[in-house]
């Protein structure tokens, strides 16, 4: 991948509420960008839309299209009582729900005709897929069963030289989840990919 200078970013990142650093942002953002012209790109767990800015930059420079899959409810550690629980993300009837914070951060972002947001698990929408895509970001649910099927859903569909990105990759389960890492073992294991780029905990894999 090719190194890239500080990025001007056409929002205040900081204010968005999320779990990206700005290192790991910017290789999202080298990592879309490297798209072939009008290739297509799917992120799988956009939040509040934090990674989504970065991504859909990238795809807004080679004229692709971003899917951004979340059903906006949150996962396991966003519920309350869990250690990731923000009670500023509940809407009127007291659910958690980021998709408002979302659609206003693609909007600032100027990213409305980049983005397709899709409202749905990635194993719904997954079923429905049936074009080729020359990126997949996994940063949904990191349960085992949650980052097992988002991988299984949509690894299939990377095309040669394309890229899988994988986020929250802690090789010590002191420093996070080992969903993720899992995930990254197993792609590794399948000879499908090969490893690119490390960036604190995002691993970045071409698909051979």
């Amino acid at each position: 991948m090719s190194q890239l200078s500080t990025l001007s970013l056409p929002i205040d990142i900081d204010a968005v509420k999320g779990f990206l650093s700005h290192a790991e942002g910017e290789a999202l953002f080298r990592c879309a960008s490297e798209l072939p012209h009008a290739a297509t790109a799917v992120e799988i767990g956009s939040y509040c839309g934090k990674s989504t800015v970065y991504l859909g930059l990238g795809c807004k420079t080679t004229g692709s299209t971003l899917f951004a899959i979340d059903h906006h409810r949150g996962s396991e550690e966003h519920q309350p009582g869990e250690m990731f629980h923000d009670p500023q993300l509940l809407d009127d009837s007291g659910a958690f729900s980021t998709l408002g914070s979302f659609r206003r951060t693609i909007s600032a972002a100027d990213l409305d005709d980049t983005v397709i947001p899709i409202l749905s698990t990635s194993a719904q929408f997954a079923r429905a897929w049936h074009g080729p895509l020359g990126l997949v970001f996994i940063d949904g649910g990191h349960s085992l069963d949650a980052a097992l099927l988002d991988y299984r859903s949509w690894a299939g569909f990377i095309t040669p030289k394309g890229r899988l990105a994988i986020h929250d990759v802690y090789p010590a389960s002191e420093a996070g989840g080992q969903a993720p890492i899992t995930v990254y073992r197993l792609a590794l294991a399948s000879g499908l990919f090969r490893e690119i780029a490390a960036v604190d905990s995002l691993r970045i894999l071409e698909r051979l």
